[in-house]
């Protein structure tokens, strides 16, 4: 067998050996202290290399940026910028609404009897909607159309009594002044006879009081006379204006049972009625709702932050899903109801096929034109005059 050599190292362990072997203790073992060293010189190389290496990566590693994170590209916004005349603009959802609109009304209590016409009908003025009934206003009319025939019939009468008085009173005056001339004539007459001697005194005397008793009596019944005359119209304008009132009141007792009979007053369509047969109605209360399907304008509501630019005149389109009607802004609410303020605008062109009230558009307002300006969209969450960070997206798709 052949006989193993073992070198033992100074400082080191010796190997493990099978039981019963001992340590060679022969002649012919050599110590080899130069190998211990290079393996003792090696050793702290490699640890002393690794230290460096570990240094130099984690400095490296230390001074390199962070990775950019990766982003869905649908999950960004992405827009161009652009060089040419840029429209500022602010848009809303709305309706179209009629510029004429007439809300019929009831005028007294009654209860709907009968309706005539429907919803969507087209009308015209005189065209019946709505019977009411009311038994109480129909007697309050006849009462008064009977009052207002007795006060006539009172006024003739007086007219008639006035007369007969008057010509009473100017049969007496004309009868008193001819004994007044009679009288006259013959006081004259005895006078003259008295101065020749040829009538006694008593009779001369008699007739000049005479004479002057019914002239006085002629000069009252002359003031008599034209009193009755001017007395005559003011009675008559007095009863006059008396039947004037009941026939006042009677006409509008009349016209409030008229207005049993409710008409729509405008030429247009019938929108509304709010109302069913049997149905009790109070003063007030609407009936029906007409309106001109062919004026319309448009009501947008603009978000209230969008708003504080939108001046009267300015340009706007109106967008009814069947075609775009150009117009502008007539009105601007100076309230804000919840978040939005309401824009009216005047349609300037023709309305197209489909049109109608309470249909549901779009309305664009131009604000501003800027003519040859760098311009991009604006995010949805920007704010007028504030700072907003944007990415400029390359060829390879990163945002810097």
């Amino acid at each position: 067998m052949e006989q193993r050599k073992f070198e033992v190292i100074p400082g080191e362990k010796e190997p493990p050996r099978a039981p019963g072997f001992g340590v060679p203790t022969s002649s012919m073992d050599v110590a080899r202290p130069d190998v211990a060293k290079k393996k003792r010189k090696r050793r702290l190389m490699i640890i002393g290399g690794s230290v460096l290496a570990l240094v130099v990566i984690t400095v490296a590693v230390s001074r390199l940026k962070p990775a950019a994170p990766s982003v869905d590209r649908s999950s960004v916004w992405v827009d161009t910028v652009k060089r040419g005349p840029m429209l500022r603009q602010v848009r809303g959802l709305g309706t179209l609404v009629p510029e004429d609109i007439r809300w019929i009304a009831a005028a007294k209590d009654g209860r709907v009897e009968k309706i005539v016409v429907r919803p969507g009908a087209h009308v015209e003025p005189d065209t019946l909607l709505v019977e009411l009934s009311s038994p109480d206003l129909q007697q309050a009319a006849r009462d008064a159309e009977l009052q207002e025939k007795g006060a006539e019939a009172e006024l003739t009468t007086l007219r008639a009594t006035l007369q007969r008085e008057l010509l009473n009173q100017e049969s007496t005056t004309a009868q008193v002044h001819s004994e007044f001339q009679q009288a006259k004539m013959e006081a004259e007459t005895n006078d003259n006879l008295k101065k020749n001697g040829l009538i006694a005194d008593l009779l001369y005397k008699t007739s000049i009081i005479k004479r002057d008793e019914l002239a006085s009596r002629d000069a009252i019944e002359d003031k008599r006379l034209a009193f009755a005359r001017d007395s005559i119209e003011p009675q008559l304008a007095a009863k006059q204006a008396a039947v004037d009132q009941l026939k006042a009141s009677a006409g509008m007792r009349l016209n409030e049972v008229g207005n049993l009979h409710v008409r729509a007053g405008m030429t247009g369509v019938l929108q509304q009625l709010p109302v069913e047969v049997g149905q009790r109605v109070i003063p007030g209360t609407n009936i029906a709702r007409v309106a001109d399907p062919t004026k319309l304008k448009a009501q947008i509501k603009i978000a209230e932050t969008q708003a504080k630019d939108i001046q009267i005149n300015q340009p706007a389109s109106i967008d009814t899903r069947n075609g775009v009607i150009p117009g502008h802004v007539t009105r601007v609410d100076p309230a804000v109801e919840q978040g939005t303020v309401t824009v009216d605008v005047a349609l300037d062109g023709g309305l197209p096929k489909g049109a109608r009230p309470d249909l549901s558009v779009d309305g664009t307002i131009e604000l501003e034109r800027l003519d040859n300006v760098l311009y991009v969209g604006r995010p949805a969450f920007a704010q007028d005059g504030a700072t907003v960070g944007v990415f400029k997206l390359t060829a390879s798709g990163e945002a810097v």
